[in-house]
């Protein structure tokens, strides 16, 4: 097959559509990614692309900066009218590109309404893929970028049923781009994200074991585990003293510019001489770094080497990063930022993986609590590595590939 993979323009979401691409190509398959103009940079590999110019008056740097700097009700609605204009980019661009490249099938990131819009209107089959947190509703689990609970009582999905309420009220900007270019590809019914995912199902990187208990979707809802390539062992550029904690943190490269995040946990760790490695990402300027008072800090680091040597790990709730983490069977001191990180962090807290703390709030005392609670209390650890083990019994990558050759080529 020649498929094409839509993938919206965040460093995260393109890594693991990168690896999904290069997988298929293994298969005998043709992938070719589908990125906004400046996404390429993201790429580590040489994986074939083709280009979309961004709208009109932003950029990928643009679009990438804002949606670090979101916070507070301006900032989730400047998020969602970026996403609304990148959907009608999208939907002005894609049908010619796709039909040039003469596709077979699509595979779109659920976080961009386009692929399954344009996938309706040529008549070609496609997949969802859910980078983020999935998006299918069940009325017991909260939206994703809210930290709420589990619902398992009445009052509990009445509470889940208002964030709906309000969630439909913040993403207006983008109801009706969909809707528009529905009626436009003359489609019907379409008007929400939910709307454009397949029919044919999605494939997720979240596995079951972190998810909340679903009790059933329209669709298939296909948890795979991380999707990740296959990588020779670094080494990791530091001494670490095994007879003291040792901490890894990082915010991700959309967060890592959050200097009293770092400063305020580099605090906790000095006072229970714990190691802490901090990357940054790039985020942090010389001077900053130099200053956050952690045992090393740098931009970036072999990760997974990184986290199989830690005691902790500390995170924003970025899905790659958690995943590596429970990967290496590490617990998780959670403070979520933005987007489905507090989704996340909830999903945390559940399976008793971790311990949750706010950024807004965020103490260097609530965070020594929080890291002396994980270190001295062994469940932590146990259910980490229980989670882990479960995850690395099977590679989501080669799930992911028999997923979309069986589904796609019944469709």
């Amino acid at each position: 097959m020649r498929l094409a993979l839509i993938c919206p323009p965040f460093p995260s979401h393109v890594q693991v559509f990168e690896v999904l691409a290069s997988a298929l190509v293994g298969r005998g398959h043709e992938a070719i990614l589908i990125l906004q103009e400046g996404a390429q940079a993201f790429l580590s590999g040489d994986a074939s692309y083709e280009l979309i110019p961004p709208p009109a008056g932003s950029s990928t740097e643009q679009v990438i900066r804002q949606a670090a700097g979101a916070s507070g009700l301006l900032g989730v609605l400047r998020t969602v009218a970026n996403s609304a204009a990148a959907t009608d980019n999208l939907c002005s661009h894609l049908p010619k590109v796709l039909n040039r490249l003469a596709v077979d099938a699509i595979i779109a990131d659920q976080m961009e309404p386009a692929g399954g819009l344009v996938a309706r209107h040529l008549g070609l089959p496609y997949l969802s893929l859910a980078c983020a947190l999935p998006l299918e509703r069940d009325e017991r689990i909260p939206p994703p970028y809210l930290d709420w609970p589990y619902a398992d009582d009445d009052a509990g999905i009445k509470r889940n049923r208002g964030g709906e309420m309000v969630s439909r009220l913040l993403l207006s900007a983008q109801r009706r781009t969909i809707k528009r270019w529905a009626e436009r590809f003359g489609l019907s019914n379409l008007e929400t994200l939910e709307d454009c995912l397949s029919p044919a199902g999605t494939i997720a990187q979240l596995p079951k074991t972190l998810d909340y208990p679903r009790t059933g979707w329209g669709r298939p809802l296909l948890h795979v585990g991380p999707l990740r390539e296959q990588r020779a062992r670094e080494e990791l550029p530091i001494e670490i003293d095994p007879g003291r904690p040792f901490v890894f943190m990082s915010l991700g490269t959309l967060q890592g510019h959050r200097y009293s995040i770092f400063r305020a946990v580099a605090k906790a760790c000095q006072s229970l001489d714990a190691q802490l490695l901090v990357a940054h990402c790039g985020g942090l300027n010389s001077t900053q770094a130099a200053s956050v008072g952690a045992t090393w800090i740098t931009d970036f680091v072999p990760q997974r080497e990184a986290l199989a040597r830690a005691d902790i790990c500390v995170t924003h709730c970025g899905q790659n990063t958690v995943l590596d983490a429970l990967e290496a069977g590490k617990p998780l001191l959670a403070i979520p930022i933005a987007f489905d990180q507090p989704g996340m962090a909830a999903r945390i807290v559940h399976h008793g993986l971790g311990v949750k703390l706010t950024a807004r709030s965020l103490t260097s005392r609530k965070a020594q609590h929080a890291l002396e609670t994980l270190l001295q209390n062994p469940s932590y650890t146990q259910r980490a590595h229980a989670v882990g083990a479960q995850m690395g019994s099977e590679s989501g990558v080669t799930k992911a590939i028999a997923h979309v050759e069986g589904l796609l080529q019944t469709n």
